[in-house]
């Protein structure tokens, strides 16, 4: 092959590659979040799950973004493994829808489609119209750089030494294997390594017999985009990953010891080259889906036995009230109450998480923090829209009145979680510039933290219980926390003034102490509701 085919090929494979990701780009971004929402909604069931999967990947192209999707909702604690398998399987069938694509061999609308499309992004009138020109575009550039390609293998057809090199696959089909297996990984594209055989096929340089193997491979090698992406999730996320590549390594083996049961049935779907290869693409993973479905159980037991551990998700989305509550407003009033507690306790382990990042870092924890913390605002957002629904309908006056309060209760709930962010951000500058702590500064510090956390805790069990009690022990113990915010505080200045202390962890120290301080008077706040005193309680002479 001379340097001016290769080039001509390696050309027409990033046209190939970018038409097909600039049509599921487009698709996918005139759907908007549909995709993402219906991978959530529609997944409860497996069998649908595997539908779902098949559709939004024949619309994204690419089997790996859709099981990096199904990476991020495990992550997100969405979806639960039982009902990602469905979806990964789904996936391996859609992606074929590429390859079908090609057989049809629209090349001859290639150049008119990519005129339309651009001539639809320059001129069209709104995002939808353009998202449409860029699917076009993408066909267009999809088919060129298929003609591209085929025209620049068709040297390779006079060449006995690569002959010979892809007559071996037929010969020894592991080869084959391992070459689609490495040539996807490297594309990171199963469709583009399917369209290069077909390619081939089209000079009649790869027969049936040859393909077969390089298309298990390529299956195998289409795992490694949602492998990447699994690398530092949860637990159930990493299991998605590695099912996915044991699916198709399963799958691999066992069409392996029927391949000439495999390629006499393709032969009878198709006499063109091209179509066989492309119909081979879907049988595979079809019938590969259709065999291991009904024992996916056991798969899920495999890839929870080789990755082991109890996996930490953080639960999104209302639990304690529903819009049909609104027809009962004094027991959504109760239930909205639960939420808000809810909310509150996971503002606490989003703190508690923080401070321990701040003490020891870890990555894993300050990704797990960040994502409670953004629950935290996504329940903040529901339970006040769902407060105002409530506050439209036909309340006691008691009851009316309380709507302020919960109200104000969610932003203090809320504020915890931001102040958790907060000393999260002062843990990973700790951590990035190696800042050292006095152990009398550390020790200090996890003892206002302890103070701090236990009092909150107490806030929310007030909160929840409308306990005047524990109301009053929190105004009491909210003082404490403010005279030891000062006494360690000059504890610290004391400490620079001896030259014990660096001065950029003093900086960090104090920051942290105003944080501990501030929670203390979320708390404070969050009692003063229930004792149905003015917050600013501490600014009046009055002593409850």
């Amino acid at each position: 092959m001379s340097s001016d085919s290769f080039f001509t090929m390696f050309g027409g494979l990033g046209l190939f590659i970018y038409g097909m990701r600039l049509m599921g780009e487009g698709l996918e971004r005139a759907a908007g979040d549909r995709l993402r929402s219906l991978l959530e909604l529609l997944t409860r069931n497996r069998f649908l799950g595997v539908i779902v999967g098949a559709v939004v990947t024949a619309i994204i192209q690419s089997s790996g973004a859709t099981t990096v999707i199904v990476v991020g909702l495990l992550n997100a604690g969405i979806m639960d493994i039982s009902q990602a398998i469905g979806v990964i399987m789904g996936a391996n069938i859609g992606t074929t829808m590429t390859a079908q694509l090609i057989a049809f061999k629209f090349t001859n609308i290639a150049m008119p489609a990519i005129g339309i499309g651009t001539g639809i992004i320059l001129f069209g009138k709104n995002k939808t119209h353009r998202y449409i020109g860029q699917v076009v575009l993408g066909f267009g550039l999809l088919f060129f750089g298929m003609q591209t390609m085929e025209t620049a293998l068709k040297p390779l057809a006079e060449l006995p030494e690569f002959i010979d090199f892809i007559a071996r696959f037929s010969k020894t089909p592991i080869l084959g294997v391992l070459v689609g297996f490495l040539t996807t990984s490297l594309i990171q594209s199963s469709s583009a390594t399917i369209g290069i055989l077909q390619a081939l096929a089209s000079q009649g340089i790869v027969d049936l017999a040859a393909a077969l193997p390089i298309l298990f491979g390529d299956n195998i090698g289409s795992c490694i985009v949602a492998i990447l992406s699994s690398i530092g999730t949860n637990i159930n996320a990493r299991r998605a990953a590695f099912f996915h590549l044991s699916f198709n390594i399963i799958g691999t083996m066992i069409f392996l010891l029927i391949l000439p049961l495999v390629k006499m049935i393709v032969i009878l779907t198709s006499i063109d080259p091209v179509r066989q290869i492309a119909n081979a693409h879907t049988f595979f993973n079809l019938a590969n889906t259709v065999i291991q479905l009904p024992f996916a159980f056991l798969l899920v037991k495999l890839v929870t036995h080789l990755i082991p551990g109890q996996a930490v998700i953080v639960e999104r989305g209302l639990k304690y009230i529903d819009d049909r509550l609104l027809e009962t407003p004094s027991l959504a009033l109760t239930q909205v109450k639960k939420e808000i507690a809810r909310m509150g306790r996971l503002s606490l382990d989003t703190l508690k998480d923080s401070i321990e990042v701040f003490l020891q870092y870890d990555e894993n924890k300050d990704k797990l923090a960040r994502e409670k913390e953004t629950v935290v605002n996504e329940l903040t957002r529901e339970t006040t829209r769902y407060l105002a629904l409530l506050s439209r309908k036909s309340l006691p006056v008691d009851e009316y009145n309380s709507i302020t309060y919960l109200i104000s209760a969610i932003n203090d709930m809320e504020r915890v979680g931001d102040h958790a962010m907060n000393i999260l951000e002062l843990g990973e500058f700790r951590n990035d510039h190696r800042l050292p702590f006095s152990d009398q500064a550390v020790n200090e510090l996890i003892q206002m933290a302890s103070k701090v956390q236990d009092t909150f805790d107490m806030a929310i069990f007030t909160f929840l219980h409308w306990d005047e009690e524990t109301a009053k022990k929190i105004l009491l113990i909210e003082e404490e926390i403010d005279n030891m915010e000062k006494t360690l505080r000059l504890n610290h200045i004391k400490r620079l003034n001896e030259g014990t202390c660096n001065p950029g962890s003093g900086v960090i120290f104090l920051d942290m102490l105003s944080n501990f301080e501030r929670v203390g008077d979320h708390s404070f706040n969050i009692a003063t509701y229930v004792l149905n005193i003015d917050k600013n309680y501490k600014n009046l002479s009055q002593k409850y």
